[in-house]
């Protein structure tokens, strides 16, 4: 996954059921992705993961 190859580590237990809670240290507040490792993302989150990417990489 892009966030992860990024520096964004995965908490454990961040999020409920199948939502999965991004950190960086260099990004303000968290990415949220619902549904399951392998799922596709919804259009908003895919734009989310660019924007987040984008901040940690300037």
């Amino acid at each position: 996954m892009d966030l992860r190859r990024s520096g964004f580590d995965v908490v454990s237990g961040g999020g409920k059921g199948s939502h999965r809670k991004f950190f960086h240290p260099s990004y303000p507040g968290a990415v949220t992705i619902s549904g399951r490792d392998g799922d596709d993302v919804k259009p908003y989150q895919e734009k989310q993961v660019k924007q987040a990417i984008e901040t940690v990489t300037r």
